[in-house]
C-alpha cells in the first residue's frame, strides 16, 4: 500500500527508532494523563483511521482501538482467546506454540495476512538520522580510528545477567584479534556496564577506547553504522546493528537464535548446544528460563574468534 499514510503508536522511550523508519509518517505515543488520554483521542479521530491493527491486544490497547474509530480494527493474540473481543471487528489467534522453529516476525506476519497485506519478507532498514550521525561522528574515538583496517565495536552487555559471556573469554577474542592485525577494536558501554568493561579493558594487552556516553537509540543506530561489524550477545543493539546494514557476531544462549535472530544477511549467529549437554553452573541455572541459565558460557572462545575472523576479512575486501 505505496499511498498509505502510516501512524505508530508507542511508548515514548522507543519513538525515537520509527524516526529512523522511512515508512512511518507519524508516531503517537502512549497516554499516561487524562489530558493526554484526550489529546490522543483527538488525533486518532481527526486521522480518519481506515485499518487499526493492534499487535500486543491489552487493556489500554483495546480501548485505543474503540476509541479511535477506525473502520477496522484488528487484534493480534497469542493464545486461546483474544482480549476484550468486542473493541475489535477482526481477531486473529495464533497457537500458543506457533513460535517453536520460527522467527518472530512470522508472529506479526498473520495480522497482516487478515488484514490482506502480503507477508513478503520487507525491508528492515533503519536511516541514521542527519543530525546523530553529524554528532557521533564529532566523538574523539572515532576521529582516532585507523583507516587501514575494519572497525569492530563491541558491546559485552545483555539484559539478562545469565546471558553474559565472560569478560576473560572477550579479552582473549579481542587479543587475538589485535595480535593478527583483523581489526581495530573499539567497546561500547550502558550505564549499569562500566565495571563489566572495566574487567575487559584490564585483560586487554592492548589499549581499546570504550564509548561511555549515554546515547539515545537513534544516536546508536548512528555510531554502529560508523563500523563495519559488531560483537555482541543477543541483545537491542544487535537489532540495531543488523537494521543500518552492520553484520553481526552474536552470541545466544538457552534461548537459541532461531526466534529473534537479527534480519538480513552476512550475520555469525552462535548458539551452544541445545539442549544443554555440559552444564557450567547446574547449581543456579533455572531449567526451562532461559533468562536465568547460563549455556552462553559453552561457546568457546575459538568458535567466536572464528566467526569474527571470517566476517572481518568480509568487511576488509568490502571496504
Amino acid at each position: 500500500w505505496p499511498k498509505a499514510y502510516i501512524s505508530v503508536m508507542t511508548e515514548s522511550a522507543y519513538s525515537g527508532v520509527l524516526a529512523m523508519n522511512p515508512n512511518v509518517n507519524a508516531v503517537i505515543t502512549f497516554p499516561h494523563s487524562p489530558m493526554q488520554w484526550w489529546a490522543v483521542w483527538r488525533q486518532l479521530r481527526k486521522q480518519r483511521i481506515v485499518l487499526l491493527l493492534d499487535f500486543d491486544n491489552r487493556d489500554k490497547t483495546a480501548f485505543i482501538s474503540l476509541l479511535s474509530g477506525a473502520e477496522q480494527r484488528l487484534a493480534l493474540h497469542n493464545g486461546l482467546k483474544v482480549h476484550l473481543r468486542w473493541a475489535y471487528t477482526d481477531a486473529e489467534l495464533v497457537p500458543l506454540d506457533f513460535l517453536i522453529g520460527r522467527h518472530v516476525t512470522s508472529y506479526f506476519d498473520r495480522l497482516l495476512v487478515r488484514a490482506g497485506v502480503s507477508a513478503e519478507a520487507g525491508d528492515s532498514t533503519l536511516r541514521p538520522l542527519a543530525t546523530d550521525t553529524e554528532h557521533v561522528r564529532l566523538m574523539p574515538t572515532l576521529s582516532c580510528l585507523p583507516a587501514d583496517r575494519p572497525r569492530l565495536i563491541v558491546h559485552p552487555g545483555s539484559r539478562s545477567e545469565f546471558r553474559l559471556w565472560p569478560a576473560e573469554n572477550f579479552a582473549a577474542v579481542l587479543n587475538k584479534l589485535h595480535a593478527e592485525g583483523l581489526a581495530s577494536i573499539t567497546l561500547i558501554a550502558g550505564p549499569t556496564e562500566q565495571v563489566l568493561i572495566d574487567s575487559i579493558q584490564g585483560l586487554l594487552n592492548f589499549s581499546a577506547d570504550c564509548i561511555r556516553e549515554a546515547l539515545t537509540v537513534p544516536q546508536l543506530g548512528a555510531l554502529l553504522a560508523e563500523f563495519d561489524a559488531l560483537l555482541c550477545h543477543d541483545s537491542g543493539p544487535m537489532h540495531v546493528a543488523a537494521a543500518v546494514g552492520i553484520p553481526v557476531v552474536a552470541l545466544f544462549g538457552a534461548q537459541g537464535s532461531t526466534v529473534f535472530a537479527p534480519l538480513g544477511t552476512g550475520h555469525e549467529l552462535l548458539s551452544p548446544p541445545i539442549p544443554c549437554t555440559n552444564c557450567v553452573t547446574p547449581n543456579e541455572c533455572v531449567p526451562g528460563d532461559t533468562y536465568r541459565m547460563r549455556c552462553v558460557r559453552n561457546i568457546s572462545t575459538d568458535t567466536v574468534f572464528a566467526a569474527a575472523k571470517r566476517l572481518l576479512i568480509t568487511a576488509k575486501r568490502q571496504t
